[in-house]
């Protein structure tokens, strides 16, 4: 007999990657999962027609008002804000077969929805990574067709007037990743400058717990010296190694079983172009489980 709790767990994986989506944060996520159970296990069944829709309204509105104090606590943040790594390779935030699937959840355009209201945020995810219509968005939001529409366009404009987002083949950025993490390995400068644009940009979320530079890092000569300076005492005890996380090929950094790092990297003409490294602790909390169970 199919009980509540197991009809629940069945669209678990999917509330999690909406509320990941939405968040950009794994541990609300799972937060904002386990508050819409309760929610679920105390509502009248007999008002409850289809359980995928009233579920995914009720994460979505506790995302939406997670978001009003997240954006309020990242204005804050110490240092730039980077969303919390998911390695993706166990299909936790579902099917990433294409490029498009992949980019849904890459920290590039996680970071860019920052930029968007709660609201349009909502009104994207539902939109772009589990194609609801329009007409089901608005009885999501309890909002009107025409309006969520306006949402939708206004997002993808906000969204495409960036143009700092780069893509590459999968055996591409394997590659860079498989030479940065040798000539990292070696003390190899030579070689990491090959690598890299000459506009290259590092990003580092430390979130005030650990060393991190505050601001970006703009220029080859200037990351090349922070790498150069960091890498000699943190390579000494920490093991580097290439997983999925976001849906593409990452760095890992791991001091025994614990976590101390992710450096993920997006590539423009062959070279790498952004690097973006999380060693909040905080934030690498959800990774480090993902990883200890494979």
């Amino acid at each position: 007999m199919t009980t509540q709790a197991d009809i629940f767990e069945s669209h678990r994986p999917r509330l999690f990657g909406l509320a990941y989506r939405m968040l950009g944060s794994a541990e609300e996520a799972e937060d904002t999962v386990q508050d819409a159970f309760l929610r679920w296990s105390a509502a009248d069944r007999e008002d409850v027609e289809r359980p995928g829709a009233w579920l995914a309204k009720v994460v979505t509105n506790l995302c939406l008002t997670r978001l009003t104090s997240a954006r309020a606590r990242r204005e804050v943040y110490p240092g730039p804000w980077l969303p919390e790594p998911v390695v993706t390779s166990d299909g936790t935030l579902g099917p990433l077969e294409s490029a498009e699937q992949r980019d849904a959840v890459s920290f590039a355009l996680l970071v860019l929805l920052e930029r968007l209201t709660p609201a349009e945020r909502a009104v994207y995810v539902l939109r772009e990574a589990f194609a609801y219509g329009h007409r089901e968005i608005a009885e999501v939001l309890d909002l009107g067709e025409a309006n969520c529409r306006q949402l939708y366009r206004r997002a993808v404009r906000r969204l495409a007037a960036d143009d700092t987002r780069f893509q590459a083949e999968p055996e591409r950025l394997a590659w860079l990743l498989e030479s940065f993490l040798a000539a990292a390995r070696d003390g190899d400068l030579a070689g990491l400058e090959k690598l890299l644009a000459t506009d290259v940009t590092w990003w580092g979320d430390g979130g005030g717990k650990v060393s991190s530079a505050r601001r970006p890092i703009e220029g080859r000569e200037k990351v090349l010296r922070f790498l150069a300076g960091g890498f000699r005492g943190f390579l000494a005890h920490v093991g580097l190694t290439v997983e999925e996380v976001n849906g593409a090929a990452a760095l890992v950094a791991r001091d025994g079983d614990r976590v101390v790092g992710v450096v993920a990297i997006e590539v423009r003409d062959g070279l790498v172009a952004r690097l973006r490294s999380v060693v909040n602790p905080d934030k690498l909390a959800f990774v480090e489980r993902q990883l200890g169970r494979c």
